[in-house]
């Protein structure tokens, strides 16, 4: 893939943006093969979790500038078209059964925000900035904002979207937005520990976990929501995997997954 640096080991893929000189910013391009990359990793059953960073200087900035001036001649169907595609493309990274463990080393801006957003954990270097830059070009984080507002929080996200201001890695987890943010020499570091806690765990219970926080988030603890997570627990329970974690636990010996 010509904007995309893939990198498999083992059970871990890295997807790095690769356009260091336009500071990995989108175009269609990008979109279509984030797209069909994190269709085809999130379907190998031999992958545990997914790295998604960038090389250069930036971790995204956001619209490619040609881009952007194609699209100034777009017609209105063209733009729905447009936008549609990238929402596919957040969807699918978000939507992806494997966890994505975000590596932001240097700045985010506007749909880099978004693509951010979608990762089920961020880990960012100090001296990173984000900004959620629209509303200075006249424009809005339409497309990103369901998964912004997710990550970031409604009151957060009520400054951010209409100030356009820049915040800091250190303030964005003090937000929540941001799980570890860290010295840049330590990024890979933080990075590769989190990768390994999660392999370390069943990869069956890795994805039912990510899932339930998607299906359950925001919902009214219901008759109907009770007796769903009831049926969940029961049938990882009975699984082999389920099966297998609890007798290793008990036995204390290492589960089936973690031997080679």
């Amino acid at each position: 893939m010509s904007t995309l640096d893939i990198q498999v080991n083992g059970p871990v893929a890295r997807v790095y943006l690769n356009r260091p000189e336009v500071r990995n910013a989108f175009n269609d391009g990008v979109i279509t093969e984030l797209t069909a990359a994190f269709t085809q990793l999130g379907a190998d059953p031999s992958l545990r979790a997914i790295v998604l960073g960038g090389h250069g200087k930036a971790f995204c900035a956001g619209a490619d500038l040609s881009w952007m001036r194609a699209m100034a001649d777009y017609t209105w169907d063209q733009n729905r078209a447009d936008a549609e595609a990238l929402a596919q493309m957040l969807w699918t990274v978000w939507s992806c059964p494997l966890p994505v463990v975000g590596r932001v080393h240097g700045d985010c801006y506007a749909g880099g925000v978004g693509l951010a957003a979608v990762c089920d954990v961020l880990v960012a270097a100090e001296g990173v900035n984000f900004c959620l830059s629209e509303a200075r070009l006249g424009l809005l984080p339409a497309t990103i904002g369901p998964y912004v507002v997710k990550a970031l929080g409604e009151q957060a996200s009520r400054r951010y979207f209409v100030t356009a201001e820049r915040f800091t890695a250190q303030r964005a987890q003090q937000l929540g937005f941001v799980h570890e943010c860290v010295p840049a020499e330590a990024l890979d570091a933080t990075v590769d520990d989190m990768v390994a806690t999660l392999v370390a765990n069943g990869p069956a219970a890795v994805k039912a976990c990510k899932r339930l926080v998607q299906d359950v988030a925001g919902r009214e603890i219901d008759a109907d929501l009770r007796a769903e997570t009831a049926r969940r627990i029961a049938d990882i329970r009975a699984s082999v995997e389920g099966r297998e974690g609890v007798q290793s636990f008990l036995g204390k010996r290492e589960p089936a997954w973690r031997t080679p």
